[in-house]
């Protein structure tokens, strides 16, 4: 009897859990993974920068240029309406303009990162301003744009 009541709650969780998945193949699914992408690739680089992760220069240079390319590609997944799952506040609709510009200043950032990255020798020293400057633009983003 413990065993199959144990069973049933346990399928009722599992089968509650499913019902907030995100279709990866939506755009919601598609942004999310993107961004999941950034935020593993931005991990990599800060811990290289932190001690966490040994620095490694051609390392650093190829996930900048990892990240640069990702930079670029969340924004064509944002529907012209809010989806309900979405973690967005409703201003990402409502000021397209100020979003649009956000993203670009975000572009701009993993561009300088690149440029900075292309200069040898690539040191942390050499790469933590321009660093600094693309985990400042996803934070001031993710402030104006993000519910949390």
């Amino acid at each position: 009897m413990k065993l199959s009541l144990l069973s049933l709650s346990l399928i009722a969780v599992l089968a509650l859990t499913g019902c907030d998945r995100v279709d990866p193949n939506s755009p919601l699914g598609k942004r999310k993974a993107i961004y999941q992408a950034m935020l593993d690739t931005k991990e990599d680089l800060g811990g290289m920068l932190r001690g966490r992760i040994p620095f490694d220069g051609e390392g650093f240079s190829a996930g900048a240029a990892k990240l640069d390319e990702l930079s670029r590609q969340p924004w064509q997944h944002y529907p012209d309406v809010k989806e309900e799952q979405s973690d967005a506040r409703d201003d990402v609709w409502q000021r397209q303009e100020r979003f649009k510009e956000m993203a670009r200043e975000l572009e701009a950032t993993t561009a300088a990162l690149v440029s900075v990255t292309a200069t040898a020798p690539v040191t942390a020293q050499t790469v933590a301003p321009a660093f600094q400057r693309v985990e400042d633009a996803c934070e001031a983003c993710h402030k104006e744009f993000r519910a949390y």
